[in-house]
């Protein structure tokens, strides 16, 4: 663990920071590194911060790297690998600051989201989190707010309408949104720490889709703010072979989301619907030149019988597996 420099010391509860970075990290040294270096290069001089780094058990020297290149971001180094919900309330629990912005290792702030970000949260009092508008590697915006799930969203999936009807990060302007992806997400601490932080039984999925459900429970709402823009990359595999536990996980986290909040009938019939809509993708597949026929096999599957089969936070309990990644 590295020591803040003396200009960003930790606030004492009478002044507490602006803003605490948190990112989490797994195995991604590179990105890690020009995450952190965007931080520094688009940070508001007026704000007052602290930058935290939870390594998650990584093993390709991102610890030493940080050590060398960021001394001032405090590290958090893990001996075993957790999963993102609880690495990001281990981050905000630990956090001094106001507001945590919640980045993966990937992802990369673009000039202006900070500012922007932390300007929507600052004029929406009831506002408990805000999301960027996320681009990937390429530089092409991508879906980031949705509305929460539940038979309706699940019956609109299988009419293939998800993109016009639940997709919720559209237009120019800030506004309400359900829930908003985490890759670069600012929450404001008070209202993360009444509702408990978030749910480490998600090991990664639906962890923010559960947290924002639980902070409009509470009282507070989602903002979507498409002034502030971020880069995730995008790391994952195409592979199945390796892509797999991916999809398993993803599947049972939704149907633990489903369970949680709407009850074990209400869950099935969203298995079910999900099953459907991707059963209908296979079979057209079939048909597409170079189509991932395997791929939407597979979540057909897994959407049916989400329990079946390897997961991501099966093979992390794993010591063959020791560079599962949760992001």
């Amino acid at each position: 663990m590295f020591a803040p420099s003396p200009a960003e010391e930790p606030a004492t509860d009478a002044t507490p920071l602006d803003l605490s970075y948190c990112v989490v990290n797994n195995d991604g040294r590179e990105y890690l590194l020009d995450c952190l270096a965007a931080i520094e290069r688009f940070h508001p001089a007026e704000l007052t911060r602290e930058v935290l780094v939870l390594d998650n058990a990584s093993s390709d020297g991102s610890v030493e790297a940080v050590a060398e290149r960021f001394p001032e971001a405090r590290v958090i180094a893990l001996e075993a690998k957790q999963g993102k919900a609880a690495n990001d309330t281990l981050l905000m629990e630990t956090a001094a600051g106001r507001y945590c912005l919640l980045l993966n290792e990937d992802s990369e702030l673009r000039a202006g989201a900070v500012d922007a970000l932390f300007a929507a949260l600052e004029n929406d009092a009831e506002a408990g989190a805000a999301g960027a508008q996320l681009f990937d590697g390429d530089g092409n915006p991508y879906a980031c707010a949705w509305r929460f799930p539940g038979v309706e969203a699940a019956v609109v999936g299988a009419l293939f309408l998800h993109s016009r009807l639940t997709v919720q990060s559209q237009g120019e302007l800030t506004r309400r949104v359900d829930w908003a992806q985490s890759s670069a997400l600012m929450v404001r601490r008070d209202a993360a720490a009444e509702i408990d932080y978030m749910d480490p039984q998600f090991f990664v999925y639906y962890d923010e889709c559960d947290f924002c459900k639980r902070l409009s429970d509470a009282g507070w709402h989602t903002l979507y703010v498409p002034a502030a823009e971020a880069v995730h990359h995008n790391q994952l595999s195409t592979d199945l072979s390796s892509g797999l536990p991916r999809i398993v996980e993803f599947h049972r986290n939704r149907d633990l989301y489903m369970r949680k909040h709407h009850g074990r009938v209400t869950a099935l019939a969203v298995r079910v619907l999900t099953a459907w809509a991707y059963g209908l993708r296979t079979i057209a597949s079939v048909f597409m030149p170079a189509a991932p026929t395997d791929v939407y096999a597979a979540h057909t599957r897994q959407a049916l019988f989400p329990y079946r089969g390897e997961s991501l936070a099966d093979r992390a309990k794993s010591p063959q597996n020791p560079k599962t990644n949760p992001n």
